[in-house]
C-alpha cells in the first residue's frame, strides 16, 4: 500500500476543517487544545502512519497550508 506524509503549516491554518472532512482514512483533526498565531485551532495529523498519500487534504485546503509527500 502507498504511504504518505502530511505536513501542515499550523501557524497559517484557519481551522476550517475541510481537510478533516475529506480524509478517507480519518487521520486529521482540529487541535482544540491549542490556538495558533492567527487565533485558530489548527488541523493536525493524529495517525501519521495511516496516511495513504491521496492528497485530498492538500487539494481542498483553501489556504494552501498542507503538503503531502508520497513515500515509496
Amino acid at each position: 500500500m502507498i504511504k504518505g506524509r502530511v505536513r501542515i503549516d499550523t501557524d497559517r491554518c484557519k481551522g476550517c476543517s475541510l481537510c478533516v472532512s475529506v480524509c478517507p482514512v480519518s487521520i486529521l483533526a482540529l487541535d482544540t487544545k491549542s490556538i495558533n498565531a492567527i487565533g485558530y485551532h489548527p488541523s493536525y495529523v493524529i495517525e501519521p502512519d495511516k496516511c495513504i498519500a491521496c492528497a485530498f487534504c492538500a487539494t481542498i485546503c483553501p489556504d494552501v497550508v498542507i503538503e503531502v509527500e508520497r513515500l515509496d
